[in-house]
């Protein structure tokens, strides 16, 4: 008998529940409601859990979680009790038959956010194991503040320590190079200011022109120039020596285009001073680095994330002996999505824990295995 079969009332939400889902949401919540739009588009997504305590004449309850793909990251994204069926214990239900799925589907963590001044649900969380780890001020639609909780799903024992790294969502799809930088420049200096002309300022002196398709992406070298510009120094660390990238263009034009960009780069970092190891790294060393004080931006393959071959660079935001953590500046806003679900989602995008093997495969991109990685050293910044 599986999780959910084993609570006879309660079940995996369906098409169907909409409009009972909908006036459950009206019910309980006054602000920061979810849409019918935003209910259909999560009833139809394979990466979410959705659960729903049924009776006779319809939902007393629903618990909605979403899977961050590529992560063990779980996220209790919205809990809802009917006023007339509380006192209960389905809120602990559903919290526990959705802890019990998300464990099943590879999750080490959940996580949630709570209104700072809602007690009981916060009582009712910490119950459930939850414990406060972060205050996001203006969250809520009212200006309200939310508590950040988070429980460790699967047996194992946290190591290490994470240090506060700003996230900087990227404002455009190719973008994610500039917003990784920027985040690894204010987290070594608090007065850096980052922005959108700044991003954009940063990938046009880092891209390598072209890509696959589309706009070009960000070159190692190139947003290590861009750091040292801005009195950053930096460590590249690169496993192969030639230009990259080329594997996934045919153009002959715009391979030539790309060997020179390269070789710029490389003249570059040169006259900078700027050391280049052409060597693979170990997940040790971005450990021990990290631990120093280092911002270290990763290029990783998003196949995990989105099921999409494409080169991303990502930022490393903390770690334990099970996972990395890193900070991922890419939002993924659909264009129906609800501004709820937008500030929802980019906490979603903080943090995100990596295991350590899926860590070690994504960290390596394309046929040609391709490592990279900028290091910030914390020792000089701001010459």
């Amino acid at each position: 008998m599986s999780a959910v079969q084993s609570f006879p009332n309660i079940r995996r939400a369906a098409s169907s529940d909409l409009e009972e889902l909908l006036r459950l949401e009206d019910t309980c919540f006054a602000i920061d409601r979810l849409s019918r739009r935003s209910f259909r588009r999560w009833l139809a997504l394979p990466y979410a859990i959705f659960l729903v305590c049924e009776r006779i004449d319809g939902l007393s309850a629903y618990v909605l979680v979403s899977l961050r793909r590529g992560t063990r990251l779980a996220r209790l994204y919205s809990l809802a009790v009917d006023p007339a069926f509380r006192g209960q214990s389905l809120a602990s239900r559903l919290i526990g038959q959705a802890e019990l799925l998300a464990r099943d589907a590879g999750a080490l963590y959940m996580r949630l956010e709570v209104a700072s001044d809602n007690p009981h649900a916060i009582g009712v969380y910490a119950k459930a194991g939850y414990k406060p780890f972060g205050l996001y001020r203006d969250y809520y639609e009212d200006h309200g503040d939310a508590v950040r909780m988070e429980k460790r799903i699967h047996d194992y024992k946290p190591g290490g320590a994470e240090r506060i790294i700003p996230w900087i969502a990227q404002s455009t799809e190719f973008t994610c190079g500039p917003a990784a930088l920027m985040m690894g420049m204010a987290a070594l200096d608090d007065h850096y200011v980052p922005s959108n002309r700044e991003e954009i300022r940063i990938w046009r002196e880092s891209t390598t022109v072209f890509m696959t398709s589309g706009h070009g992406g960000c070159h190692p070298l190139g947003l290590a120039l861009s750091a040292n510009r801005r009195g950053y120094r930096s460590e590249v660390w690169v496993s192969h020596e030639g230009p990259l990238f080329l594997e996934g263009v045919r153009d002959r034009v715009k391979k030539r285009v790309m060997q020179e960009v390269h070789e710029a780069f490389v003249e570059d970092a040169q006259a900078a001073s700027i050391p280049v190891n052409y060597a693979m790294f170990d997940q040790q060393y971005l450990v021990d680095r990290f631990a120093a004080g280092a911002s270290i931006l990763i290029l990783i393959s998003t196949y995990r994330m989105s099921q999409k071959k494409a080169p991303h660079w990502v930022v490393v935001s903390g770690f334990d002996e099970v996972c990395l953590y890193v900070h991922d500046p890419d939002l993924k806003v659909d264009v129906g999505m609800d501004i709820v679900d937008e500030t929802r989602i980019a906490m979603d995008c903080q943090y995100l824990p990596i295991a350590r093997d899926d860590f070690q495969a994504m960290s390596r991109y394309g046929g040609s295995r391709l490592q990279a990685a900028v290091v910030l050293d914390p020792g000089n910044t701001r010459r």
